[in-house]
């Protein structure tokens, strides 16, 4: 519980985090796009493919998917360095912005296309390849201009200047700084065979994390410290999340990019993979747990706690079953909270590795219900309601035998029977 709750409430982690939740509002609105521009459908495919119209109907519905998933970089590395410097108490708007010029420095910016050379940035490294590189540039801008204030290495106004030109005159030095340490960095690296800080980190980071996390015991591994987590009262999503998303996410692009390219789906596992297939009904998947609350109890607690709980259940919200039944420290109900998910984990990316669900291509909100989340994640196809489905008789089948047992405890105490 100590190790979970530093890790939890780690500033950097945390920062991280919530930095990039920023993007998933974007992403959502992204994957609307996506899906209507590549439904699975022979006819409408064949038309957005061949017809001269559908074929510039389906350009312009990869606009905004263009500007939501190709931004995923920049708008976490905003996240991240805002939150961060929030923690700190540092001016916001000055810490985002030597994120984003840091960012832009360190980014190759000179590109040959054919026989002509463009200076821009380009979306290869603004979408999700760039994720990890803008992670750490944000970390280090805001650690570096924390460090410059606190030792008082700014350009001081005198009080009659308006606030906001001091301000300014602040961030003079450490913006020096900063620039001065990540032009040497990029310079360096020129020199090398990496030639940019991009090539290093996805050789030596994004590249061996995605192998090791979108294995089958990389996803076993991710629901089980999760579960556990849970169990000791920790929010088990917060602190796998600070530590998996930038892979996650790097991995749901990349079939993104499959998906829009009519390529094969490369992951399986994604952030959303674990929302909607995994954790029906929230953390646990205890949807068939509070339906077999509301219509099986036997004990006034349970029937009540189950009512209270079944509305947000259905969209996945789970708190007042976790802490309201209690599932945290609960030592009958903390082993179907643990195992269920690990089962249909291997169910679920066993089903998908032998291609008999279709894979994840979209975003979609957390709160989707059962059949549609699966429908809309796996890009309208319905394989993935059916798989919900399943998952979720079988998570019902799991919790049962506990379920009656607990409620058979709690209907004995009501009752005042004493067990022997």
């Amino acid at each position: 519980m100590a190790f979970g709750s530093k890790v939890a409430s780690q500033r950097h982690l945390a920062a991280i985090k919530d930095g990039m939740m920023l993007s998933i509002p974007f992403l959502i609105v992204g994957s609307i796009f996506l899906i209507i521009a590549n439904l699975p459908i022979a006819s409408y495919m064949n038309y957005m493919q061949t017809d001269p119209q559908g074929m510039v109907f389906k350009q312009w519905l990869t606009y905004p998917v263009t500007a939501t998933f190709d931004m995923i970089a920049i708008i976490s590395l905003l996240g991240i360095s805002y939150n961060l410097a929030k923690s700190y108490n540092l001016n916001t708007i000055i810490s985002v912005s030597l994120s984003f010029i840091s960012f832009v420095l360190v980014t190759p910016l000179v590109h040959v296309v054919g026989d002509t050379t463009l200076i821009a940035l380009s979306t290869k490294y603004t979408g999700s390849q760039g994720l990890f590189v803008a992670i750490l540039i944000s970390l280090f801008s805001v650690e570096m201009y924390r460090i410059i204030t606190k030792k008082n290495i700014v350009i001081k106004m005198p009080e009659s200047v308006p606030d906001a030109v001091s301000k300014s005159f602040a961030a003079l030095i450490p913006a020096g700084i900063i620039v001065i340490i990540l032009l040497a960095v990029k310079i360096g690296l020129e020199q090398t065979a990496f030639d940019n800080i991009h090539n290093v980190i996805a050789t030596l980071l994004t590249e061996p994390l995605t192998k090791i996390s979108g294995s089958f015991w990389g996803a076993i591994a991710i629901i089980l410290f999760m579960q556990i987590m849970w169990c000791c009262g920790i929010h088990g999503a917060a602190v796998v999340w600070g530590v998996m998303l930038p892979v996650l996410n790097v991995m749901m692009d990349a079939n993104r990019v499959a998906f829009e390219n009519g390529q094969a789906i490369p992951n399986i596992l994604t952030k959303e993979w674990f929302n909607v297939f995994v954790m029906i009904g929230g953390s646990g998947g205890t949807l068939g747990l509070v339906v077999l609350m509301v219509f099986f109890a036997k004990s006034t607690q349970l029937k009540e706690i189950g009512k209270l709980s079944i509305g947000a259940a259905i969209f996945n919200v789970n708190e007042p079953v976790l802490f309201g039944l209690p599932i945290v420290m609960n030592p009958v109900l903390m082993i179907p909270f643990i195992f269920g998910p690990v089962i249909v984990t291997m169910i679920s990316y066993g089903a998908m590795y032998f291609n008999v669900v279709a894979r994840v291509v979209t975003v979609v909100p957390f709160t989707m219900p059962v059949g549609i989340g699966g429908f809309l994640l796996t890009g309208g196809n319905i394989s993935g309601a059916v798989l919900q489905i399943v998952n979720l008789l079988i998570l019902t089948l799991i919790y049962y035998p506990f379920f009656k047992a607990y409620d058979k405890q709690l209907l004995n105490e009501e009752n005042g029977i004493t067990s022997v």
